[in-house]
């Protein structure tokens, strides 16, 4: 029985190697490339695979959506977060929209190949070092919409009164909210907030 692979991440080369690596195994074949998170709900509708590797960052539709999208219309679906992020916000964030496994994209092949097997043995895929990102920061902490939102702006250089203008609110309301936040990342001030943030992947530099 072969292992039907597709991956999705909008670089070629990244595509290019995980093609390779699946294919210097016997029993696996990449069925499906797709450049994008909208590419990748469309090509698992039409290929249903056995395991989709998916980028979190990608142009269209992001990864999470996409995966989002493929397990609620398909809730056998076997996806593996496969990406750069490494914040336990990033993790957490994947695992709630129904991936079974996380892998960040600097380790081996063989561990690429072990996720596959043991996501169509049907078990979670967590790596040790992944593991390990989640058990320092427990217990788990989560920002509101707006709360990441205000910090996100923040993090862009924004002024209390400027992220007021944005989100339509007072600065009154704004200074609630970063306090609110302070408080959850436990830390003194926004700048630390903005720096702990980017560090668990609760925002990017790049959103």
């Amino acid at each position: 029985m072969t292992i039907r692979v597709m991956t999705a991440d909008d670089h070629p080369i990244v595509r290019m190697g995980l093609k390779a690596i699946v294919a210097n195994e016997p029993d696996m074949s990449v069925v499906a490339e797709a450049s994008d998170g909208k590419d990748a709900v469309a090509l698992y509708e039409e290929h249903a695979p056995d395991v989709v590797l998916m980028d979190l960052r990608m142009p269209k539709l992001d990864g999470i959506a996409a995966i989002r999208s493929i397990v609620e219309a398909h809730p056998g679906a076997r996806v593996i977060a496969l990406t750069s992020y490494e914040g336990d916000a990033d993790v957490y964030r994947a695992l709630d929209a129904g991936a079974c496994g996380y892998l960040i994209k600097d380790m081996v092949s063989a561990d690429v190949i072990g996720a596959i097997r043991t996501a169509v043995a049907g078990k979670r895929v967590i790596p040790p070092t992944v593991a390990a990102t989640l058990a320092e920061f427990t217990p788990r902490i989560d920002l509101t919409p707006r709360e990441v939102e205000v910090l996100r702006l923040a993090a862009k250089g924004l002024r209390n009164k400027d992220i007021a203008r944005v989100i339509g609110r007072t600065e009154e309301t704004v200074k609630v909210h970063l306090k609110h936040v302070m408080q959850k990342l436990d830390v003194e001030d926004r700048t630390e907030a903005v720096t702990v943030a980017m560090q668990r992947g609760i925002i990017h530099l790049d959103d």
